[in-house]
């Protein structure tokens, strides 16, 4: 059995690297296009020009999907760990579920709601999108590393505490930087639709807090897929089973169909698992 088979690990390192395959498609697409600058563009950017603005959607709403599946399924094994009484853990495992799964309700609008320069109105729900994405989702990581915190040493050492507090930092600091070099960008350009502005020029104004800006963003998302690399190690540990629970023995409605017998209820078989 390869490591990826073991329990759902497939789950995050699906997650990891088709998030990262689609931002590197969307980047050398549009700059093998030349429709973004090569050094640093916005993560949005390289998704706003057809036709890699078609597949950038495509894809990152099958990442929104595979981080839905990846929380629920942390959310499940913090829950079978946790005991009943400890309701302070059971309250954060809850919370982070929410969490998780409204920042990848915001990476579906992002993914669907993009800025193309011929319909600007749609900034607004992207700019919602990004928000809900990438700062409800530093929220999940911060409730995330709680949990490790109310976790310790009972279900694992020091160690994973100390990486994802680590994590965590590097990403309140890349919203931070992101945030304060937006700000002073969209201040030094005032009349200039920055939004849409996908060409910049050394020196211009307001470069350098762009590139700081930018920067900051791919920071940010290099954060986020280095958290759930995190997960990798404890879903070998678990693995979840379907179980198909029969009222009856057949399909029908009809009452000639209505003859009771013995129904095997026991029926399991693995969701996701090693043998995949």
């Amino acid at each position: 059995m390869w490591w990826f088979q073991q329990g759902l690990c497939i789950l995050p390192v699906a997650l990891v690297l088709w998030t990262a395959a689609t931002f590197i498609f969307a980047y050398v697409t549009a700059v093998v296009l030349r429709h973004v600058d090569p050094l640093v563009p916005y993560i949005s950017d390289t998704g706003t020009v057809a036709p890699e603005r078609c597949v950038f959607g495509i894809m990152l709403d099958m990442s929104a999907f595979l981080g839905i599946a990846t929380m629920y399924v942390r959310y499940k094994q913090v829950q079978a760990l946790t005991d009943e009484e400890e309701s302070k853990l059971h309250k954060l495992n809850v919370l982070g579920l929410v969490l998780g799964w409204t920042s990848s309700f915001g990476m579906c609008i992002v993914a669907n709601f993009q800025v193309p320069i011929d319909l600007k109105p749609l900034f607004s729900m992207h700019l919602v999108g990004a928000i809900l994405t990438f700062g409800v989702g530093a929220l999940y990581i911060l409730v995330q590393r709680l949990v490790s915190l109310y976790m310790q040493p009972h279900v694992h050492g020091k160690s994973i505490f100390w990486v994802r507090l680590s994590i965590g930092v590097w990403t309140f600091a890349s919203i931070i930087s992101m945030f304060v070099s937006s700000v002073i960008m969209y201040s030094s350009l005032p009349g200039v639709d920055v939004a849409h502005k996908l060409h910049w020029i050394p020196g211009e104004t307001g470069y350098i807090p762009h590139i700081i800006s930018t920067i900051s963003e791919w920071s940010l998302a290099l954060s986020f897929i280095s958290f759930f690399l995190r997960y990798i190690r404890d879903f070998q540990k678990i693995t979840l089973r379907a179980e198909a629970d029969l009222k009856s023995n057949h399909m029908n409605d009809s009452p000639h169909y209505s003859v009771t017998t013995p129904v095997n209820q026991s029926e399991t078989s693995p969701l996701l698992a090693g043998g995949i």
